[in-house]
């Protein structure tokens, strides 16, 4: 599949969602791509996960991490490409960190993948709790880069679709000065 298929893919699910949108960034957007809608359907996860996984093809990847809840199917679908575990991180007191008895073994070879990343900080947050556990993070992806550049992660980044989204600090934002509410309808909230 090509980016441009991908794209046709949000387009026929009602992924890319248009508004005033609060990024898991902090950040402020027009536009949303809401990966959960494309993933609910199991054939197209498979899909996307194969897609992902072919990026890597070579290394010897013995776990699969994501951080939640976003990139929990992205995880399982790149992991079982690659014939390997899956597991995610999720925040406890604020920080990122493994739980539900996930373990690395010291220098296991882990990529991270998520759905979307505007930033990079989910991703950057996931390699830090892998490599505190022991883990060596050989490298990161996505299907959807929203940034139009490669994020600063310290490892390999390959994405599926790489697209430039303008975003905004909310101090900064058009749509907060016309007065439009924000909208955060990712995995950590709903209407602000």
């Amino acid at each position: 599949m090509t980016q441009e298929d991908i794209l046709e893919i949000f387009q026929q699910k009602g992924a890319l969602l248009s508004g005033h949108f609060l990024l898991t960034s902090g950040l402020h957007s027009s536009k949303y791509l809401q990966c959960a809608l494309v993933l609910q359907y199991p054939d197209v996860a498979e899909v996307i996960g194969k897609q992902l996984a072919a990026k890597f093809a070579g290394e010897k990847i013995g776990v699969v991490a994501a951080p939640a809840l976003g990139g929990v199917i992205v995880a399982h679908e790149v992991a079982r490409a690659l014939s390997c575990r899956a597991i995610f991180t999720e925040r406890q007191d604020g920080r990122m960190t493994l739980r539900r008895g996930f373990s690395i073994n010291p220098g296991e070879r882990v990529l991270v993948v998520e759905d979307v990343v505007t930033t990079g900080g989910s991703t950057l947050e996931t390699i830090d709790a892998i490599t505190a556990a022991g883990g060596t993070v050989i490298g990161a992806g996505s299907i959807i880069n929203r940034s139009g550049a490669d994020p600063d992660i310290g490892v390999p980044y390959h994405a599926l679709v790489t697209i430039s989204v303008p975003t905004y600090k909310p101090d900064e934002c058009p749509l907060c000065k016309q007065g439009e509410p924000a909208i955060k309808p990712g995995s950590r909230g709903s209407r602000q």
